[in-house]
């Protein structure tokens, strides 16, 4: 029988973290549930005791702390992680597991927005955007059709977790699962399910400007570190034309009266055109360098099985 951990990041969730657990110990009763509170001033350690979690803390503050220290202190088979508000239905999670036990993916996402629940559900249309923004940019990336990046509901086995080298310190850390997931070819499902918003009480953690800002930096960062021939090739490329621009009466005076009057129009060309050049070897040198990481990577997953 397969040994499944549902993973709960918790940050004062009082109001809701006792529910969460009933509903995950009702659908899946043979499961362990783990709570990680982190540095919460509620009732959340002691209500999640009183549920029978195993209940551990985390100091250092932020999601991404979180997952960091429970793929690593963890051993299961699968692993649910949900967020500890109660806006992801219980009710879907044999369906979330499903294509792992089946061996048809390595991560599964909990869609919640194919279906409009999100969009209907959600006050703060704003995240809704920034969601779809996100995921329309990833997609572009890749190549691969990525609905919901930043679900807080998904399911992983065993290899997937224990092979993620996770760097994010918040919220930013669903973008960066996710974009491991791409990156490293693993299997991806996406499972359309409902969303409901939060209780009345119940605050978000997310910050809307400032975790927006880091998401999009962890995709600038991931970008230029996983895509480095795209990122360098797209700044070589402006300043190749821009170069060209400039160039264009210095060349055209050169061929015709055989002599240069504008100077610094030549030098600024020159400029341009050496950096792009350079821009261009700095993005195939380090597209060699992924390369050769990403067949380290696989050498050093086939040592990973549970």
């Amino acid at each position: 029988m397969k040994e499944i951990a549902i993973l709960i990041p918790a940050y004062n969730e009082e109001l809701t973290i006792q529910k969460v657990i009933k509903d995950f110990k009702k659908q899946l009763p043979d499961a362990k549930i783990y709570v990680y509170n982190n540095n919460s001033i509620d009732k959340t350690e002691e209500l999640s005791k009183a549920e029978g979690a195993i209940v551990k803390n985390e100091i250092r503050q932020g999601k991404g702390n979180v997952v960091r220290r429970m793929f690593k202190e963890i051993d299961a088979d699968i692993y649910v992680m949900v967020d500890a508000d109660d806006t992801y239905p219980a009710e879907s999670v044999k369906e979330l597991i499903q294509p792992i036990l089946e061996e048809k993916a390595d991560m599964v996402n909990g869609n919640r927005l194919i279906n409009g629940t999100y969009f209907q559900e959600n006050k703060r249309q704003f995240h809704y955007f920034g969601n779809k923004l996100v995921s329309f940019l990833i997609s572009k990336i890749y190549n691969r059709k990525v609905n919901d990046i930043m679900t807080g509901y998904r399911a992983f086995n065993y290899e997937f977790v224990k092979g993620m080298p996770i760097l994010s310190q918040n919220f930013e850390i669903e973008t960066e699962i996710t974009l491991h997931c791409l990156d490293k070819n693993y299997r991806l499902v996406e499972i359309p399910i409902e969303y409901r918003d939060r209780l009345d009480g119940s605050i978000s953690k997310l910050n809307t400007f400032k975790d927006g800002i880091s998401v999009i930096k962890t995709i600038f960062d991931i970008y230029k570190n996983y895509k480095p021939m795209s990122f360098f090739g797209i700044i070589a490329t402006i300043f190749l034309m821009v170069g060209i621009i400039f160039g264009i009466l210095p060349i055209y005076e050169f061929v015709t009266i055989h002599y240069i009057t504008r100077i610094p129009m030549t030098v600024l060309t020159a400029l341009c055109v050496i950096i792009s050049v350079v821009l261009y070897a700095i993005g195939i040198i380090l597209d060699v360098i992924i390369k050769l990481n990403k067949q380290n990577y696989e050498l050093f997953m086939k040592n990973i099985k549970r």
